[in-house]
């Protein structure tokens, strides 16, 4: 999803003799650290160039990640990601706020933001990808002042992302894990969310289980939304579910498999460049649970949904295509 350079923020030139600052999440334990170590320096030693390695608790990412995407401004380097989603997005904030350029070798489950920009989930293919690249203009989106890369939510998605996460510590990380889980929670019991949502001069009160807001072309096209296209034209897509029985649920789960939700009646989507969400009610509730990129914090309502006006320097082949679910394998 390339978007205009702004005439404001040039993009931002790399010295390759300056050290590239890689940011690490460490959960993974010690034995998938050193592996990611040693491909990181047999990469680097192989072309030349040199690196530093910044090893981070999950409660340190985004601390190690800001100074880090600091040290990349100051030095005209870039700082790179390596983990999950949780961790591309701590580093995607920072880099963000920097102007920095940003890299990514992903080790997550799902890898859609990888996959869209045609990055390699194998860590050695991404990071010798990573040498040959230049920093291209991405288009991310804001909830509030918090950046999303892939997508940002309230209701139903935050819960089947906590409840996700749940069973992975419980049962460990696998697609089919995080698929039961999710089907586990679409299946329960939903909160309706009663809520008043503002684009520019008009304004709509709306009952849902969940409002999800998609930056993610890939994702969107997975499960057959037509808003995919409106990232082509700056735009995010918005997509709601009207209230609905377990029957129901079940058929939005289905189509959903098989690439054709945005077929239901039961679903709207539309696109936007700034949306404001806030309660129903004057007396509704003052913070909300919402997800991002895989986490999940609470936030102030009202929450202000936008295509960000800056954009983040992604290290990336400009001519590349995204890769395709089957050729990377990917179900």
């Amino acid at each position: 999803m390339p978007i205009p350079e702004c005439p404001l923020l040039p993009v931002p030139d790399i010295d390759d003799a300056a050290h590239l600052l890689f940011v690490i999440n460490a959960a993974s334990g010690r034995h998938d650290a050193d592996v990611t170590r040693q491909v990181i320096e047999t990469t680097l030693q192989a072309a030349g160039r040199t690196g530093e390695l910044l090893f981070a608790r999950p409660d340190e990412l985004a601390r190690v990640a800001q100074r880090a995407a600091r040290t990349a401004a100051e030095r005209r380097t870039a700082v790179i990601a390596v983990g999950g989603d949780g961790t591309i997005n701590s580093v995607a904030q920072a880099a963000h706020a920097q102007g920095c350029p940003m890299g990514v070798m992903p080790q997550g489950t799902f890898n859609y933001f990888a996959r869209t920009h045609a990055i390699p989930t194998d860590p050695a293919a991404a990071a010798q990808a990573l040498l040959g690249c230049e920093p291209v203009a991405i288009q991310v989106g804001l909830i509030n002042d918090r950046v999303f890369l892939v997508n940002a939510s309230v209701g139903l998605y935050p819960q089947l992302l906590e409840d996700r996460e749940a069973y992975k510590a419980r049962f460990g990380r696998s697609r089919l894990v995080a698929f039961g889980a999710g089907l586990v929670t679409l299946l329960g019991r939903h909160h309706q969310l009663r809520l008043r949502i503002e684009l520019g001069p008009n304004a709509r009160e709306i009952t849902t289980p969940t409002l999800f807001v998609g930056n993610n072309r890939l994702q969107l096209e997975q499960v057959g939304l037509s808003q995919a296209s409106s990232l082509d034209e700056g735009c995010i897509a918005a997509v709601m579910l009207r209230p609905i029985g377990t029957v129901a649920m079940l058929g939005l789960i289905w189509r959903g498999a098989m690439g054709t939700l945005g077929e239901a009646d039961t679903v709207e989507s539309f696109k936007f460049q700034r949306m404001r969400v806030k309660p129903r009610r004057a007396w509704g509730s003052r913070t909300v649970k919402v997800a991002f990129d895989g986490e999940v914090s609470r936030m102030p309502m009202p929450l202000q949904f936008q295509v960000s006006p800056k954009p983040l320097y992604l290290l990336k082949s400009a001519a590349e295509p995204a890769v395709s679910d089957a050729e990377q394998g990917h179900a």
